[in-house]
Parts: structure tokens; sequence; C-alpha cells
């Protein structure tokens, strides 16, 4: 699977780097709120639930915080109704784009989507154009420095994990979201801490980018995506190297 995570972890490099702290704990909390309103508030019965309160710790959400959105998610606590819409489609170069999104008002957020393709040169595509070429899956990233590599194979593979790989800085490990427990479970019996703990879209096969100008035309599509109210996430195949990323960042 060499390649095929490459785009989670060049957003979580760029997460690491976002001080806009409110902008993420109300985006996780509103996917808080939908996976406990579909999948139940119990974290040891809903997958997607327990995988998204290990992503609102990791970045210090308060225990208050995700305990009321889980709440609001059951019905405890009254809440707005939250709809989840997915978009498909195509930006700069081609890269591959999964937009999800969360919305009271699916006209606006529509609307809001397609201006962001339209100006930046992207296009929509039908459901299930771009979607066939991403798998579901557990991810976590675990520093190269805490742990040698036959080690962390032995515990991840032992606990369901599909894939180990060294991306430089820190191994990923990747399981089937059916998996995202028992591979959290073992990581934390060995006393690993992860930088990252989702359940993500992976794609399939990646597309190469290594024109500065053309890099930073399909980060700042994605970033303008990210930057809409209603996107929780985007998902895309782009490949950038650690050095061309570190030349954009410079």
């Amino acid at each position: 699977m060499a390649g095929h995570s490459k785009w989670a972890n060049i957003k979580h490099k760029k997460a690491a780097a976002d001080a806009v702290k409110g902008r993420v704990f109300s985006k996780i909390a509103k996917e808080i709120m939908v996976a406990a309103r579909s999948g139940g508030g119990d974290t040891s019965a809903n997958i997607t639930l327990r995988a998204l309160v290990q992503k609102a710790r990791s970045v210090n959400m308060s225990a208050d915080n995700i305990e009321r959105a889980i709440k609001r998610g059951t019905g405890e606590v009254e809440g707005v109704v939250l709809e989840e819409i997915m978009y498909e489609g195509y930006g700069p170069a081609g890269v591959s784009v999964i937009v999800q999104t969360l919305s009271d008002n699916k006209n606006r957020t529509a609307a809001e989507v397609r201006h962001v393709f339209t100006k930046h040169g992207g296009n929509l595509a039908g459901a299930g154009s771009v979607m066939r070429n991403f798998k579901r899956r557990g991810y976590f990233t675990v520093p190269v420095v805490s742990v040698d590599e036959d080690r962390l194979l032995e515990i991840a593979l032992e606990a369901g994990a599909e894939d180990v790989r060294n991306d430089g800085e820190s191994f990923e490990v990747i399981c089937e979201p059916s998996q995202f427990g028992a591979v959290s479970d073992a990581l934390a019996a060995a006393t690993l801490n992860t930088d990252t703990a989702e359940i993500t879209m992976l794609p399939d096969s990646t597309a190469p980018v290594t024109e500065p100008d053309k890099a930073k035309q399909i980060l700042g599509f994605i970033e303008a995506l990210e930057a809409l109210d209603d996107v929780q996430n985007v998902y895309a195949n782009l490949d950038i190297s650690d050095e061309l990323m570190a030349q954009l960042n410079g």
C-alpha cells in the first residue's frame, strides 16, 4: 500500500501547524454528534464514535465538550440536526477529491462547494465516480523514534492491521475499520503514543505532483474547501514529496 496514505500524512502535518483550535473543535463535535445519532453513544459498540473521541482527545478537546457532543447526537441534549452529504470531483491537475460535509441546509452547502470547485478550476462529478477509487480505513501514525519497526509490525499485525509502512518521520498503521478498536487497544497496551488515530478514506492509487506552482494551486483549492463551515473532511489522492512540502512551507 506504499503511497496510498500520502494525503492522510500531508493532512496530519498541515493540522499540526493549525492554530485555529476553535474551528477544529467545532468540526470534530459535529462529527461526534452524527456518529452518536446513527450508531449510539457507547464507544465500545460504535467504532466510528470511538475513533472520533480519540481524534478529539488528540487535539486536547475537553471531556465536557466531547460528552456534550455525544449527548446532542443521542438526543439527551437538544441540538441542530445535521445531515451528512458527500461530494465527489476533480481538482487542478485532475486530482481526485471527496468532500465530506455536515449540514443543516443542503442547498447552501451545495452552492458553496460548487463555487470553490469552479473558482479553482475543478469540477464536480457524479456519485460513485471518485468514491470507488477510495477505501474506508483505520489509520494511525506512530513516531518513528518511539518504537522499533519489527516490534510495531508484530504488535499491529497480531491485532489485525493490514499494513505498516515507514513514511520517514512516522510509521503508518492501516487497518479495516472493524479492526480499529483492536489495533488501538494493542498500541495503547504497548504504551505506544499515536499522533493520528482515525477512520479515514485512503485512495487506491495516488497522483504525484512535482511542480511547485501546481502543488500550491492544488493545496490552495483544498484549503478553500476546508475553510467552508459545513466541510468536515477533504480526501484526495494527492502525492507531494516531503521536500516539496518543505519548500512550499518555507
